[in-house]
């Protein structure tokens, strides 16, 4: 059997602010749109996509990511089922970032740079630098996700 491979990078311009929730466990999870442009048959259409960041890079984005500015995401495509509060079935369809690149200024004169989710933990090993593990690959209840 041939291998598997989930990777997707883009560039857009976030649509609003990012949003920070944090979950039961106490990592810090950040969503935000971004507006990807592409052509279509000589006019432009634009994909609203969205995405998620955790632990410390879902603080980073929340500071430093501001509505219209331009970024690059890196990360994999992640697709869920989930109920909603009538009961009803529902999915959501959003890219997990891995590495995150501002690429222009903030109007506050700061430096453009990459930031990337902090390495995982070995198993049974305390994370570094504050809890580098996957959250979101670990089995949380519906409740525990904050959108």
């Amino acid at each position: 059997m041939a291998g598997s491979f989930n990777r997707i990078t883009l560039v857009g311009n976030l649509t609003r602010d990012p949003e920070i929730r944090y979950v039961g466990s106490g990592a810090a999870v950040t969503k935000f749109t971004l507006a990807v442009n592409r052509r279509s048959k000589q006019q432009e259409e634009t994909d609203y996509i969205d995405c998620v960041a955790w632990d410390k890079l879902a603080e980073t984005c929340n500071t430093y990511l501001k509505k219209g500015m331009s970024a690059l995401v890196d990360g994999r495509l992640s697709i869920r089922s989930y109920d909603d509060k009538d009961g009803n079935k529902r999915k959501a369809t959003e890219v997990v970032v891995n590495t995150m690149q501002m690429l222009d200024r903030a109007n506050r004169g700061s430096e453009g740079g990459t930031y990337e989710r902090a390495p995982r933990a070995a198993a049974g090993a305390p994370a570094a630098n504050g809890g580098g593990s996957d959250h979101y690959d670990s089995a949380l209840d519906e409740e525990e996700i904050p959108f």
